[in-house]
């Protein structure tokens, strides 16, 4: 026993893994510095904090977001696959474990003449059972580089999982600021309606009283009708988001927290909004990592496709006894038991082997392109999220400078109208500018909270501290 172990001891210490050892990918030395929109002062170069929604101050959408993170249906399958690849993962380490088998029968059997015991029945019944146990010396890797493709397998879906939070915490944030962003443009839009009501009012008076025409009264009436028609449209806005916010916190619509639609103002940050720089970026998309460990699932399986081109040791043996019946399963003379090694090759025709290994590395060599792109592609979402981040607030400025005016405007010539110094279209297009650059703006608070929330997507972060919460539903 002991000399059939020794040579086989120096193979298995003197064997290596067959196929291309892993090296992570290189990233383009640009990649990793400060990002070309830092420069605005509405961001910081300071690291991405985990729980980034927590910069609106709100409590309501803290509550949200913690039911999303536990309730999601999105979250749920992506925690199932994720499940899977682990399960898949510890069956490719049971490879590396000696395999056992037990095994009983019996039955009726007929021995031949030739073979019959003098003074014994050649029909007798037979027991037989025993015990196999087999272990594969992985002497060329195989079984290594499948449980490295295994666990590239398993980190690559963690990855896919932690992309599934990252937008379902993007989307339920999206989701809240939609609605409060349309409660703000539905109060303008009522405030308009009001508004043109009074004016309809005084001209129609001015009207009766023979100080105004006809046609006066049909304009401003038109201008009162049209802005009315903008409301339903906006309230029915505000409705579907809230809706899908209710799904997404995984709920019935009629199950949403009365909270949850109480806001009637887009949320803000009234700091700068850190983002990192392109280093962290990498390290913390999740797309990125995700792409990274496919990488290194599919070089393991060229080592995988390699290892059949050798041979294959297995060690083994077996211990059982076999007995014309129960009585007699028992006793020294029924054992037996077998030891041995077996090696398998099939050297005579290595093509297919060879198809899979090409096969194997064409795989890999897309995984490699699939990783570059997903690396251009974080880039370039960041930055173009930061700039349109940027713009959007120069924009905001502008028009809430022009709504400033414009209401200047309206109380000017409110007073000459009560002077006598202008007539009712200039009071009337006053009224007309002001409403217009009040719906502006508030179009663009909405515009300003929904490029926040790409950025923050863009970022690919800051959900982790709350990944385990519980429900805590904001009532």
């Amino acid at each position: 026993m002991r000399k059939t172990l020794a040579p086989t001891i120096a193979l298995l210490l003197a064997g290596c893994a067959v196929g291309p050892h892993y090296q992570p990918p290189a990233t383009p030395p640009a990649a990793a510095a400060p990002f070309l929109g830092s420069v605005s002062p509405a961001v910081a170069s300071t690291p991405v904090q985990a729980g980034w929604w927590r910069l609106y101050d709100d409590p309501v959408l803290d509550g949200l977001i913690a039911d999303a993170l536990s309730a999601n249906t999105d979250i749920r399958v992506a925690v199932a696959r994720l499940e899977r690849a682990r399960a898949m993962l510890r069956a490719a380490r049971a490879d590396r474990l000696p395999q056992t088998s037990l095994a009983l029968g019996g039955g009726d059997q007929r021995v031949s003449e030739t073979q019959a015991i003098p003074g014994q029945d050649r029909e007798a019944p037979y027991v037989d059972g025993g015990l196999s146990i087999g272990y594969e010396v992985d002497l060329f890797g195989r079984v290594k580089r499948g449980i490295e493709a295994a666990r590239g397998d398993a980190a690559a879906t963690q990855a896919d999982a932690d992309a599934v939070r990252i937008a379902v915490v993007a989307d339920t944030t999206r989701a809240y600021v939609d609605a409060a962003s349309a409660a703000e443009r539905l109060a303008v839009a009522q405030r308009s309606v009001t508004l043109l009501d009074q004016s309809l009012g005084v001209t129609t008076r001015r009207y009766e009283a023979g100080r105004a025409q006809k046609l006066d009264v049909m304009r401003i009436a038109t201008l009162r009708e049209q802005a009315a028609a903008r409301v339903p449209e906006i309230a029915a806005d505000r409705q579907a988001a809230l809706f899908r916010l209710a799904t997404l916190t995984g709920r019935t619509p009629a199950d949403l927290p009365m909270a949850a639609g109480t806001r009637v103002s887009a949320p803000t940050i009234d700091q700068p909004i850190p983002v990192g720089d392109g280093a962290a970026l990498l390290a913390r998309r999740p797309d990125v990592r995700a792409a990274e460990r496919r990488l290194a699932a599919d070089t393991a399986r060229i080592g995988v496709a390699t290892a059949d081109l050798y041979p294959r040791i297995a060690l083994g043996g077996s211990i059982g006894q076999s007995s014309g019946g129960l009585g007699n399963l028992f006793t020294g003379g029924a054992l037996r038991f077998l030891t041995g090694r077996l090696i398998s090759w099939n050297f005579p025709n290595s093509s297919a082997a060879r198809a899979k290994i090409a096969a194997a590395k064409a795989d890999s060599q897309a995984s490699l392109a699939r990783f570059d792109g997903s690396v251009l592609r974080a880039l370039e979402e960041t930055e173009t999220a930061l700039n349109r981040y940027a713009r959007l607030l120069d924009g905001r400025q502008r028009l809430i400078a022009a709504r400033d005016q414009a209401d200047a405007a309206v109380r000017v010539v409110r007073a000459r109208q009560r002077e006598g110094q202008v007539d009712f279209l200039d009071v009337l297009d006053a009224e007309r500018t002001a409403a217009t650059a009040e719906t502006d703006v508030a179009k663009a608070d909405a515009q300003v909270a929904d490029a926040q929330v790409d950025l923050f997507r863009a970022l690919g972060g800051g959900w982790q501290a709350d990944a385990g919460n519980t429900r805590t539903a904001a009532r």
